[in-house]
């Protein structure tokens, strides 16, 4: 099964349309500095994601080497994103991709430890999507930290959810320690998430796993 998974992946890269020269770029300095960045299937499943629900402004956590945001204001001209970046380093790199992108204006980038830099953040807030894709030990924090500055009908997307596949794996089987420990912390979060009574979350097995959770607003 894992062969034709491959082969599908492979198959819907092949699919997804050229990117622009800047963003070829951003893609080969993360597989060659092996940053983190979406995969292409999750990234486009994102952005369509984005497109559906037509978001004004999206708090991402977790910047990188700013890819997402840039392919986030990209696909959504009229979008304002503020995005943050604990990591000196990725955060320069981010700040030159994004005056690279001539797109200063429309992403708003914060350098600081998401959990610390809140009175910041809640200076531009509501925002319509939250986008998660930071320190996976920390979803949970980082959630419940910022859902209060998300707007009533908004949207909570978390990526990373499904890690590998190993949250569906016997946890006690899994080394070394460390990486037992973020394996079950995750899956705690992904069972927390689907008990939250403030919303409905759906988790996609595309990427490496999106957790999609809209806030039930007046609907509870």
């Amino acid at each position: 099964m894992e062969a034709n998974d491959n082969k599908i992946i492979t198959y819907l890269n092949n699919l997804t349309p050229s990117r622009n020269e800047l963003v070829t770029k951003m893609e080969n300095l993360a597989e060659k500095e092996n940053v983190p960045i979406m995969d292409l299937v999750g990234m486009e499943t994102l952005l369509q994601l984005l497109r559906l629900s037509m978001p004004k402004t999206i708090l991402e956590i977790g910047a990188a080497i700013g890819y997402s945001a840039i392919r986030m204001a990209q696909a959504l001209p009229e979008v304002t994103i503020v995005t943050i970046e604990r990591d000196e380093h990725r955060y320069m790199q981010a700040k030159a991709h994004i005056e690279q992108a001539g797109l200063q204006d429309r992403i708003h980038l914060i350098f600081g430890d998401a959990l610390e830099v809140f009175d910041l953040v809640e200076k531009e807030a509501a925002f319509d999507i939250i986008f998660v894709d930071a320190a996976k030990g920390q979803y949970e924090r980082f959630f419940t930290m910022y859902e209060t500055l998300l707007n009533q009908t908004g949207i909570i997307i978390t990526d990373n959810v499904l890690f590998r596949g190993m949250v569906a794996e016997d946890h006690e089987t899994i080394e070394p320690k460390r990486m037992k420990n973020l394996v079950k912390k995750i899956d705690r979060y992904n069972r927390w998430l689907m008990e939250h009574p403030d919303y409905i979350t759906t988790i996609l097995p595309v990427g490496d796993g999106i957790a999609i959770s809209k806030k039930r607003g007046e609907e509870r």
